[in-house]
């Protein structure tokens, strides 16, 4: 196992890769910024809600919670 020694002030260098290295990187990602472009942001359109399906209340039940202030009315 290999021991790096780290400078102790500053941050520590960039790992040197065979590519250049990270500012090499950097710019590489910067002429490719144009080829990226993200497409235009189209209007988005609210989702209508789920009906609700196979669900029954009996009529004392829904009458009670339409009584009820925090449910109903």
């Amino acid at each position: 196992m290999t021991n790096l020694k780290v400078p102790s002030s500053g941050s520590a260098p960039a790992p040197s890769d065979d590519g250049g290295g990270l500012e090499s990187l950097r710019g590489d990602c910067a002429r490719m910024v144009p080829h990226w472009a993200a497409p235009e942001r189209a209007p988005s359109r609210p989702a209508s809600p789920p009906l609700p399906h196979g669900v029954s209340v009996p009529p004392a039940s829904a009458r009670l919670l339409d009584a009820l202030p925090d449910y109903g009315g």
